[in-house]
């Protein structure tokens, strides 16, 4: 539903986003990670037709970038970080303003669609001034859904909301993804992130990875194996004769054990220890959390200017 290939924005002198090339499959959730400054907004508007490319190509929804701007607008949806509304006029009016301008055949009905399934119906004849900011959230995201477009782009969908608030705007996504949206996710916040997306992109003015999650983490882990023994002996370190153990260390009933590929070696070693007579009680891979895995990622890297 979205590739690019070599997408790239200068401002001036300023290099925003440099030869991104990646591609977001239907009914996938991408997160966009990276620190201030990196490119994420920029890609998005981009994307969105906003803002034109000074290099490269992109294509949303089978349109290109540059040449097919309307028919990309009548595709996505846009929940941008600080969403602007008409806030003397109802919540009903602002949809309806919107619906209309995107030529929704039915706006009515729309409109009552999506403040239902966002639990705004109740007040929808209440001026947008007196939502909080939770649910002008919800707002921004029916408005962003009421022409029912295939690809969705958030941006810091949950920054400055309350947990409650949070969490059901999270929901709110992870069904969007359900009924096969395609939606590329830019956001600081690593636990959503990690809980929401299919895979996870981290930019710094370039692509510097792109993986699932878990898949992320288990590049960036180390190659240690920590086991809890009921009987450590020292035979436990010194006799293993495995050719994929390369260290081994006991420490009380801890026996630390550094192997090739943690995957891969984990059950020759548990047979192995078995076989010498251990009593395992549980057997931890040294797994970095994504948090880890991001800031060793973006802090080799030069920031941006």
């Amino acid at each position: 539903m979205i590739r690019t290939e070599g997408l790239t924005r200068r401002f001036g002198d300023r290099l925003a986003v440099d030869g991104l090339t990646l591609e977001v499959r239907e009914g996938e959730i991408l997160g966009l990670l990276g620190p201030n400054g990196a490119g994420k907004t920029t890609t998005v508007r981009m994307l969105a037709c906003l803002l034109a490319p000074t290099g490269g190509r992109a294509w949303v929804g089978g349109h290109e970038v540059g040449k097919e701007a309307s028919a990309i607008r009548s595709t996505v949806g846009i929940l941008t970080e600080s969403p602007g509304f008409y806030k003397r006029l109802t919540l009903e009016r602002n949809m309806r303003y919107f619906a209309e301008l995107y030529g929704v055949p039915d706006p009515r009905s729309a409109v009552q669609r999506y403040l239902e399934r966002l639990g705004l119906w109740d007040r929808r004849t209440d001026a947008v001034a007196t939502l909080s900011k939770g649910l002008r959230q919800r707002l921004a995201l029916a408005r962003a859904l009421v022409h029912e477009p295939k690809v969705l782009f958030l941006d810091e969908p949950t920054a400055g909301l309350d947990p409650e608030s949070a969490r059901d705007v999270r929901r709110f996504i992870a069904e969007l993804a359900d009924e096969r949206r395609t939606i590329l996710l830019c956001t600081h916040n690593l636990t959503e992130a990690e809980e929401l997306c299919n895979r996870i992109a981290v930019l710094r003015t370039r692509l510097i990875a792109l993986d699932r999650p878990a898949a992320l983490k288990r590049r960036m882990s180390g190659s240690r194996v920590t086991v809890e023994l009921g009987n450590p002996r020292p035979e436990f370190a010194r006799d293993l004769g495995l050719p994929c153990v390369r260290a081994a260390e006991l420490a009380g009933p801890t026996l630390q054990v550094e192997v090739a590929d943690p995957e891969r070696d984990v059950p020759a070693l548990v047979r192995r220890l078995v076989e010498l007579g251990a009593e395992i009680r549980a057997v931890a891979r040294d797994e970095r959390s994504l948090e880890d895995v991001y800031l060793e990622l973006v802090g080799g890297n030069d920031a941006p200017a």
